[in-house]
This record gives structure tokens, C-alpha cells and sequence, in this order.
């Protein structure tokens, strides 16, 4: 198989507001964390999970959630999955999972009306 796809699709709660930067060159960038939850039965009794996501965002998709969006909105995401590390002001490295976002959708909390 030659087509193995990276696509990542949630649904959940923003667990903080967005942080959102524009670079040098222009480009905006923002970040934030995505909730999801997990419900099942374990020995008889209901476990509740809760899973945390980091999720990043360039461009007109950045500058729309920033604008859209704040801690508790409900979202559904999609974008790819990425892995990167870097080594932290103690000389330890350290990695982090994050969805590169390219599209999403407001379910419910939106922070500002959008125009037609």
C-alpha cells in the first residue's frame, strides 16, 4: 500500500484559551489543548477518561481560532499528526505529540459571530 494517510479527527472541549503569535515574516501561528472523553466500565464500575491534545494552527486557520475560539468551546478538529523534540534550558530533551490542525469546526461556545 503507497497511500498511507496521517489524519486525525476529535472532537472535544478547549482546555485553554488560544495562544496566538504572528511571526517576523507575517505568518500567524496559534496554540492551545483539546479535551476528549472516554466513558467505560471497568469491574462494574464507570470509568470516566479524559485524554489532553495539543493542537497547532498556521495561517488564516491560526488568525480564525484565535478569533473564534476560548477555554470550554467545543470543536471538531482535523489536521495530521506530528512529533518533534528539542532539548530544554536544563540540557534534558523532551518530546511532544501535536495535531497540525488544517480545519475545524465550532460545535458550541464561539467567542465572536462570524459575518455571512
Amino acid at each position: 500500500m503507497n497511500n498511507l494517510v496521517n489524519r486525525v479527527t476529535l472532537i472535544g472541549n478547549l482546555g485553554i484559551d488560544v495562544e496566538s503569535k504572528e511571526l517576523g515574516n507575517g505568518t500567524k501561528f496559534a496554540k492551545t489543548r483539546i479535551a476528549t472523553n472516554e466513558t467505560y466500565v471497568k469491574d462494574g464500575n464507570k470509568v470516566d477518561k479524559t485524554e489532553w491534545h495539543n493542537l497547532v494552527a498556521w495561517g488564516k486557520t491560526a488568525e480564525l481560532l484565535a478569533r473564534l475560539c476560548s477555554k470550554g468551546s467545543k470543536l471538531a478538529v482535523q489536521g495530521k499528526l506530528t512529533s518533534r523534540s528539542w532539548e530544554d534550558q536544563n540540557g534534558q530533551k523532551r518530546y511532544i505529540t501535536e495535531i497540525i490542525m488544517d480545519e475545524f469546526y465550532v460545535i458550541s461556545g464561539i467567542k465572536e459571530a462570524v459575518p455571512v
